[in-house]
């Protein structure tokens, strides 16, 4: 893919993000054709994003964690996502359901990075990667249904526009040495006072730790760092829920606490 045609589906990409309109098909001609081109096209349109509003990238979310999901959309592995500044909230926040075109909520185990981790460093396992970590929390992932019709929309365009990513809301910071194994974690997400759905987290590519080893390996191989205080939302462990004005959510994790929020 050229450096015109990146630049072109990057302007696309990030011009319906900013002016919040439905994103469509890209024209084949600055379609992405593959993954590697899609995280390309990514990186543009984060630059794209941060000088926009959406301010500096504080980490990443990780996406399609499982193997039903990967082979819904036809994907062959997880993929990761940016996260800003602007749309970082803390625990009991309040959002606008008009802020966004379509908003819903995921279950996550968050965390906190320690020490950079750079590509000479890799290859990562869960097992080495867990010392990298300063803190765990339990967060709410943001996630906005922004395309015309996301199930028709390839997976490259889908990646390229941080895979349905629009924020997160973080609880509090939980020393890693007080955790118990993240794997037998169990996530439940309240809406409205109603149990919508519970998880664990082995649900999330066997081990949260997993997931976040392999985002560390995602990055090294594209000669990035996974940097010391970044978030990594390591997958929901419940799917995905759908809100309108007047939900009030609660999502907690055994061991980490809970994170609220509330939609108007």
């Amino acid at each position: 893919m050229t450096t015109d045609r990146i630049a072109a589906a990057a302007e696309a990409v990030a011009a319906a993000r900013l002016a919040r309109t439905a994103l469509d098909i890209l024209p084949a001609a600055i379609r992405p054709g593959d993954e590697g081109e899609a995280y390309a096209v990514q990186d543009a349109v984060h630059a794209r994003l941060s000088a926009g509003g959406h301010g500096a990238r504080i980490g990443y979310k990780i996406a399609c964690t499982t193997k039903v999901m990967q082979e819904y959309l036809g994907i062959g592995s997880p993929c990761s996502a940016g996260l800003f500044a602007a749309g970082r909230h803390q625990s009991g926040a309040v959002v606008r359901a008009d802020a966004y075109a379509r908003i819903g909520v995921e279950c996550e185990i968050a965390v906190r990075i320690g020490r950079d981790l750079t590509p000479s460093d890799a290859p990562f396992t869960a097992a080495g990667i867990a010392g990298a970590i300063a803190a765990f929390m339990p967060a709410i992932e943001i996630v906005d249904d922004r395309y015309a019709d996301w199930r028709r929309t390839d997976a490259p365009t889908l990646i390229a526009d941080d895979f349905f990513s629009a924020g997160s809301v973080l609880g509090a910071a939980v020393a890693p040495a007080t955790v118990a194994d993240p794997a037998g974690l169990v996530g439940t997400t309240v809406i409205n006072g109603i149990e919508a759905g519970r998880g664990v987290g082995a649900d999330v590519m066997g081990h949260p730790l997993n997931a976040l080893a392999w985002l560390a390996n995602h990055l090294a191989a594209r000669g990035r760092t996974l940097a010391r205080d970044e978030i990594v939302l390591t997958g929901s462990l419940v799917e995905t829920k759908w809100l309108a004005a007047g939900d009030r959510v609660l999502i907690a994790i055994t061991g980490l606490g809970p994170v609220a929020l509330s939609v108007v």
